[in-house]
């Protein structure tokens, strides 16, 4: 599907995002991830540069090469993989780790989308 926007990145990179699409976009990207976890996939590299703007405004999730089902709610992996800046912890430790790892993710992109 085209995305006319491009990535989240570079669309913020030229032009201030309102607080209002700044709280629908930290949304859609909630809802996005609640989508994969309750299929018991974990996205492992959300980062802005993996969001694309669609013609409306609405973003989607892209590049899920690193995605990963995990067997049952309470599955684990151990593989190291993502983008650095936005790797949880017990991702860093080399512990296993679940959906967690989203949810850090989650919160440093919602840092740069908030402080941009």
């Amino acid at each position: 599907e085209f995305m006319p926007g491009g990535d989240l990145f570079t669309f913020f990179m030229q032009r201030r995002l309102t607080p209002e699409v700044t709280l629908i976009y930290a949304a859609e990207i909630l809802l996005a991830l609640e989508h994969m976890h309750a299929l018991n996939i974990i996205y492992r590299d959300l980062k802005p540069e993996n969001i694309l703007v669609g013609p409306t405004g609405h973003l989607k999730l892209a590049d899920l090469g690193l995605a990963k089902a995990l067997e049952g709610k309470h599955g684990k992996t151990l593989t190291l993989c993502g983008t650095e800046s936005y790797l949880a912890p017990e991702m860093i430790r080399k512990m296993p780790y679940g959906t967690s790892v989203d949810v850090w993710s989650y919160g440093c992109f919602l840092f740069e989308l908030y402080a941009g």
